[in-house]
């Protein structure tokens, strides 16, 4: 290997985060070509995950160092939301046996890279595009061990949940989530429901605050908020509430 090999080869390692993707577009930002790269692919001192991504041997690669760097080297507008995010902040209600999805929310025209939906992350991805809620709004830096990721607030990502919901989370697990919510922020909360475009987010959040019976309701200035008019029905068979125009599962409304 000649020198300046040697000391482009040392300048990526000591750019390199343990833990995540190496993206071929972001080594080439730092002076590594894609012929040098190939150079290092078959010198063993990196290993391709697919098309445009690589990581160091030997390297355990999970999906939040994946996230990590189509975050920070791609720039995607991409987020963990949903039950994710909460999970990693410690408002998570179920222990599962199987394995747990993952829920990335994006813009609606955000794509994720072909190399990331076909790597094995040993956990089901489910990725949302959608435009319910605005960007950028309620996102905050998730400290790992080594990197941060971007996820929803716990305020942001229960709202994400009702969207997700009945069809991909079970309204059961929403509410038993919504219960574990003592210390959501109103001020914050009340940026976002009148933000929202999903009526039937609105309408299913505040039924469940309400039930969950949380202090910071009262704080919610319901009046600003659109409802929209006319019922919704959430689940075929179930039980009607009046208040919010509702028809959801029985059990929900027997707790």
């Amino acid at each position: 290997m000649t020198t300046d090999k040697r000391v482009k080869l040392k300048a990526t390692l000591a750019n390199h985060i343990q833990g995540t993707v190496a993206l071929s577009s972001w080594l080439e930002r730092l002076g590594i070509s894609h012929d040098l790269q190939k150079h290092y692919r078959k010198s063993g001192w990196l290993e391709s995950i697919g098309t445009g991504a690589l990581k160091r041997p030997g390297e355990e690669v999970a999906w939040q160092g994946a996230l990590y760097s189509m975050q920070e080297q791609a720039k995607l507008p991409v987020h963990a939301g949903a039950l994710t995010a909460l999970s990693l902040q410690g408002f998570g209600h179920y222990v599962r046996l199987g394995k747990e999805p993952v829920y990335l929310f994006s813009s609606l025209k955000t794509q994720l890279p072909a190399w990331f939906r076909n790597y094995d992350w040993q956990r089901p991805i489910v990725h949302e595009r959608s435009s319910f809620l605005p960007e950028n709004r309620a996102l905050l830096n998730m400290q790992l061990p080594l990197f941060s990721i971007r996820i929803s607030s716990p305020e942001r990502a229960i709202l994400e949940c009702l969207h997700l919901a009945p069809d991909s989370i079970d309204l059961m697990e929403c509410y038993q989530v919504m219960e574990g919510l003592s210390t959501l922020r109103p001020r914050l909360l009340q940026q976002l429901l009148e933000e929202c475009r999903s009526i039937k987010v609105k309408r299913l959040f505040l039924y469940m605050a309400e039930k969950a019976r949380h202090e910071w309701v009262k704080r919610l200035e319901l009046s600003k908020l659109d409802l929209g008019k006319g019922p919704r029905s959430i689940v075929k068979g179930g039980v009607y509430s009046n208040k919010y125009a509702l028809n959801l599962p029985k059990e929900l409304l027997q707790l």
